[in-house]
């Protein structure tokens, strides 16, 4: 019963999804490398918050010239939306170094060596923000982006046991291994997967 629920979520969005998943890949092809820093950005934000509050707070910073050339204070002032704003926003200032991205992403062979980079080079920015970055140029089609939505998710769907306390690489790994057989096993694609879940608990496909 509760699979034949995903999969009727998954019928009423799989066109919006589709279209969604193109302009993924569009941004990561033709965007601008602005526009993919500003990607990376936003992901980065995400951690405890809501994504929806992330994208604002995103905007408001391309508007005012504070994402390129603010300081930490600056941006700081900017993140009242935003979790952990003094950090995050030292974040931003630090992440600059790796601007442009496009280059570095496309020398790796897989996108798994791509996200492992992003992990242990972009303060920040742990397995599930790379692989949300990665999914939103256009190269995540089998990454996992296990935020809160989608591990509640998976438990629900009985894809793992439990909601891990924190996620280890091993366990980022093991986690996301599980949720590309249940995807397989549904026929739903893993890259849709993540934003059919999204859309259970939101009612919206986002990014």
């Amino acid at each position: 019963m509760r699979i034949e629920e995903i999969k009727n979520i998954y019928r009423n969005t799989e066109d919006e999804i589709k279209l969604r998943l193109k302009e993924f890949r569009k941004l990561g092809e033709y965007g601008s490398e602005k526009d993919l820093f500003t990607e990376l950005i936003f992901c980065l934000l995400t951690p405890q918050s809501k994504a929806v509050s992330c994208w604002e707070t995103v905007e408001t910073l391309l508007n005012e010239n504070l994402l390129f050339e603010g300081s930490a204070e600056e941006i700081s002032g900017k993140l009242n939306k935003v979790r952990f704003r003094n950090r995050k926003a030292e974040y931003i200032v630090e992440a600059r170094k790796h601007f442009p991205l496009r280059t570095k992403i496309k020398k790796f062979s897989n996108i798994y060596d791509a996200r492992e980079w992003l992990v242990k080079n972009v303060k920040g920015m742990g397995y599930k923000e790379a692989s949300h970055f990665l999914r939103n140029i256009g190269y995540g089609d089998d990454l996992a982006i296990l935020d809160r939505h989608i591990l509640k998710n998976l438990k629900y769907y009985g894809v793992i046991k439990h909601i891990p306390a924190s996620l280890t690489r091993k366990k980022y790994l093991e986690i996301e291994r599980k949720m590309k057989e249940f995807s397989e096993r549904i026929n739903i694609p893993m890259s849709h997967l993540d934003l059919v879940l999204w859309y259970k608990e939101t009612g919206r496909v986002f990014k």
